[in-house]
């Protein structure tokens, strides 16, 4: 439900009750007055007839004449009929006060008004007018407010709604672009009324102004640690490899794949620091078993099976670093004993690289959230798979992952195969543009 049919609904609803209470009040005092307005006319008949009996009480019954179609009875004070006119005929009224339904089927309102004569003892006189104009103008003023009242609200709801999208227009567009927005591009256009809604805008991109100096803060910050981290790492790496070759000592070797291990981790780190957008693609064209042979030598004890002859259009260092991390998350779940498989296959223009392996698999609730960086189901740095998506959406494919049945976890990279690629440009961000039309092309985001 958007915010402005949410307004439009609550004026609405509001307008709706003021509308019922003043209309009920107002439909309420109109029928009063029409009730006060007849009795009035009755009163001014009864008048009438009491200054035509007044001179005469002898006056013979049917001789009244009175205007206004009045019927008129006249009776002393022991309820004996005096006269009555000529209208009246040989009906007998009920002399009572108010709506009487006459034998005929009339419809009257009448009352009895007393006459006072000096030496007479006293009379009274019936006198009533058909009140079938005041009660349907009485039932006419209730319908027309009950129809006002189911037809109003509708039409209030519209025009709320059409009004609401007229002035929060400024809002819904900046939401669009808000959408579309990256901190780093710009900020929200501002509207041209200083009202609310620009306030609120204006807000919104200094916050997006501070998110952006804080994001390049850490940036430069992340860059700088990584550059003093990796000066004394390639040097431990070079001692550690020496060593190993001349003494073949396990412990030696296995420091070696932790100073790797480190130096795959200031990699990842480097490239959070730097963000998608600044990655470099140097595309090759080669085959599969060159990256089997860089891989089995990062990565120990996985078995390898499927096509491993194909031919694939990437950038090596960046796909390989993005299958290891899946690799090196799959050993350190699965641990020494544990078995983890790198499966290759193309099909349907897509090169598919599945990693698998018999561990306890993900954790119950992460999701997708698996893929943010600092978020890790094996213990690790949480860099890894966040750092591969990214690689396969550089490649213009996919990475995805998540419990197999048969237990343990499978991650599958998909990027576009080279026989899709003979005759046009790798699924790149359009924002890339090759620059090296060779064997090595480069896409610079």
């Amino acid at each position: 439900m958007t915010l402005r049919f949410r307004l439009a609904l609550v004026y609405t609803i509001i307008a709706f009750v003021l509308i019922a209470t003043a209309g009920s009040l107002g439909v309420f005092l109109f029928t009063r007055a029409l009730d006060g307005q007849f009795n009035s006319r009755l009163i001014d008949q009864a008048e009438y007839v009491a200054a035509l009996v007044l001179p005469n009480p002898d006056v013979q019954p049917g001789e009244f004449r009175p205007s206004g179609g009045a019927l008129i009875m006249v009776f002393d004070s022991t309820g004996r009929e005096v006269t009555r006119s000529q209208s009246l005929g040989d009906l007998d009224p009920l002399i009572i006060d108010g709506h009487q339904e006459l034998a005929n089927g009339i419809g009257v309102r009448g009352l009895v008004q007393p006459i006072e004569m000096p030496g007479v003892s006293g009379l009274n006189v019936w006198i009533a007018l058909p009140d079938d104009s005041l009660e349907k103008a009485k039932a006419s003023a209730w319908q027309f407010l009950i129809a006002a009242l189911a037809v109003a609200p509708a039409l209030m709801l519209l025009v709320g709604w059409f009004v609401g999208r007229y002035f929060l227009r400024g809002l819904a567009s900046a939401a669009r672009v808000a959408e579309r927005l990256d901190p780093s591009s710009g900020s929200i256009p501002l509207p041209e009324r200083q009202d609310e809604v620009y306030r609120l805008l204006e807000a919104i991109n200094r916050l997006l102004g501070r998110i952006e100096t804080q994001k390049q803060s850490e940036k430069a910050l992340l860059g700088q640690i990584v550059h003093e981290l990796g000066a004394p790492l390639t040097v431990l790496k070079a001692y550690l490899a020496s060593a190993s070759t001349r003494t073949g000592d396990q412990e030696v070797r296995r420091a070696q794949l932790v100073a790797e291990e480190m130096t795959f981790t200031t990699q990842d780190l480097m490239q959070l620091a730097r963000g998608q957008m600044d990655l470099t693609l140097a595309l090759h064209y080669l085959s599969a078993a060159s990256l089997r042979e860089r891989l089995d030598r990062l990565v120990p004890d996985v078995v390898y099976s499927g096509d491993w002859n194909v031919m694939v259009l990437c950038d090596p260092d960046r796909l390989v670093q993005a299958v290891r991390n899946l690799l090196a998350n799959a050993r350190r779940a699965v641990g020494p004993d544990g078995h983890v498989e790198l499966y290759l296959h193309e099909e349907a223009g897509e090169v598919r690289f599945h990693v698998r392996d018999d561990g306890p698999g993900l954790p119950e609730g992460l999701g997708e959230s698996i893929f943010d960086p600092f978020v890790s189901g094996s213990g690790s740095s949480g860099l890894g798979l966040s750092v591969s998506r990214q690689i396969a959406q550089l490649h213009g494919g996919t990475l995805g992952g998540g419990n197999r049945p048969e237990g343990g976890a499978e991650f599958v990279l998909v990027i576009p195969s080279a026989s899709t690629l003979d005759d046009e440009d790798p699924e790149v961000p359009q924002d890339q543009q090759a620059h090296e039309p060779q064997d090595r092309v480069a896409w610079q985001g």
